[in-house]
């Protein structure tokens, strides 16, 4: 169906493009699965930290192994499937065109990243990894994801470059900026030596401080980029459709875009406080920790901005509200992250479950909260639906899944701070007044409580599964539901 676009205040006519959106389905899909695979391991895992009997005597369900496949399934699975459908819806709207490479790229790129995928998961239940802090599956499947990105960052700048819009529009800034920035991440931090060529075993390239420092490089800007750029794109794109609102200003995004790409490559050594890392690094990364707090929050006002004169869709639209409360939990994490990389904070917080309450507000509430809304936005377009299954059920997904957390975060900040005052607690003779063994036992009802939020998280992402399978069948609810219009997204200049 053509669209019509604002280009200069004036409705200019658009030609029908034959997009190719049978591999944003797939990733779609996909997506929605290894969400599901994602939440489930996180669970299980924070059932083995409070009830140790839940790790089996198995070596590949032990914590040890199965924390980096909840890890990588949340980050790369499921939040890497989500960039890679939306960038690709996003980058043919804004630029009317089909993708560059046509549909034998698209396949390439899901079937070889989903294989990827599925290697790696391999790597980490049989204990073939790398061995460091961000578990790094075998040098294989790093060349092979090479090859897959390399091949992605083409399709995307090719689609660019044969582009019928004048101007580059600014969620594709961001997307970009991710996958660039991502391919020279993985590059660095995985340089490695194999002890042979028929093995997967390799040693890294770097050794001592200068191998945890390229870690934190890598896996900060992990953070940055492909949690945080890539999912603004997502954020600029989404917004502005479901609230059927422009953004709200894009001069701000281009002052957000520029001092984000620029500050956060920096800001990696906060993670190594009070180490063998020289102490100006430390202090370098914490000072450009402290000024990432200014264009964070300037993408958040930019974002909850855009609904100025709509806020009244929020009522009955949860889909709109998850994306709103997402820039919530986006600003908190942006706010707590500088704070907590204050060599006086980080002294308390590093170490402690105060840091995975940090990481996973940002995870669920922002990361996962924009995917969802992406998602629910996405699914009627791509199979042709009116609308979806339920709202009721969108509305029973958001809420659940903000009990759960709230008790996941909360819990955590109570558990992190409370082992950080025991750690450095002292008694009258100066020895340390309490074990570590009591600082677990300590900890256990807080465990117990972050694995309940962690499955009504799951629960809420179960029912948004069944509403998508039942809006893909074309079931319909009957539900008063007013479906907004698709908005007209402008270009940033």
């Amino acid at each position: 169906m053509a669209e019509t676009a604002l280009a200069g205040g004036t409705a200019v006519p658009r030609e029908t493009v034959a997009y190719n959106d049978a591999v944003i389905r797939r990733f779609t899909i996909a997506t929605m699965f290894w969400g599901i695979v994602a939440f489930l391991a996180g669970v299980y895992i924070a059932l083995q930290l409070a009830f140790p009997i839940f790790n089996l005597d198995l070596p590949w369900t032990t914590f040890g192994r199965l924390r980096p496949v909840h890890t990588s399934a949340a980050i790369f699975a499921f939040g890497g499937n989500a960039l890679f459908a939306t960038s690709l819806y996003c980058v043919q709207r804004t630029c009317r065109t089909s993708l560059f490479g046509g549909a034998h790229a698209g396949n390439f790129l899901f079937w070889g990243y989903n294989f990827f995928i599925v290697i790696a998961a391999w790597g980490y239940v049989t204990g073939v990894t790398q061995s460091r802090e961000y578990a790094e599956p075998e040098w294989m499947a790093d060349l092979w994801l090479t090859v897959v990105w390399v091949v992605y960052l083409v399709v995307f700048v090719g689609t660019i470059m044969k582009r019928r819009e004048p101007h580059i529009y600014v969620a594709n800034w961001f997307f970009l900026a991710f996958i660039v920035t991502v391919a020279m991440l993985h590059i660095v931090n995985n340089l490695a030596i194999p002890v042979d060529w028929t093995g997967a075993k390799s040693y890294s390239l770097f050794s001592g401080v200068q191998d945890a420092l390229t870690q934190w490089w890598y896996a900060h800007n992990a953070v940055g980029f492909f949690l945080t750029a890539g999912f603004l794109g997502i954020m600029y794109y989404f917004v502005p459709k479901q609230a059927d609102r422009p953004i709200y200003s894009y001069r701000l995004s281009i002052v957000h875009f520029w001092s984000l790409i620029f500050l956060y490559i920096w800001a990696g050594p906060h993670h190594l406080h009070y180490t063998s890392l020289p102490d100006w690094a430390q202090t370098l990364g914490m000072t450009f920790s402290v000024m990432l707090w200014m264009p964070s929050w300037g993408g958040m006002i930019n974002g909850l901005m855009t609904l100025s004169g709509a806020w009244y869709k929020l009522r009955t639209d949860p889909v709109l509200r998850m994306m709103v409360v997402s820039l919530g939990f986006y600003g908190m994490s942006t706010f707590e992250g500088p704070v907590m990389s204050i060599k006086a904070v980080n002294a308390l917080s590093h170490y402690t479950d105060w840091t995975i309450g940090h990481v996973h507000s940002g995870a669920l509430g922002w990361v996962a909260y924009i995917s969802f809304g992406a998602l629910y936005y996405l699914v009627p377009k791509l199979w042709g639906r009116e609308r979806l299954y339920s709202i009721k059920l969108v509305n029973w997904h958001f809420w659940i899944s903000t009990i759960g957390i709230l008790l996941y975060i909360i819990v955590m900040w109570i558990s992190g701070i409370m082992q950080g005052l025991m750690w450095r607690t002292y008694d009258a003779l100066g020895f340390l007044q309490y074990s570590f063994v009591e600082t677990v036992v300590a900890m256990h009802p807080f465990y117990v409580v972050r694995a309940a939020g962690g499955a009504l998280f799951l629960i809420g992402a179960l029912i948004m599964a069944y509403n998508l399978w039942r809006t893909v069948r074309g079931d319909v609810r009957d539900e008063a539901v007013a479906t907004p219009p698709r908005a007209a997204t402008q270009p940033a200049e």
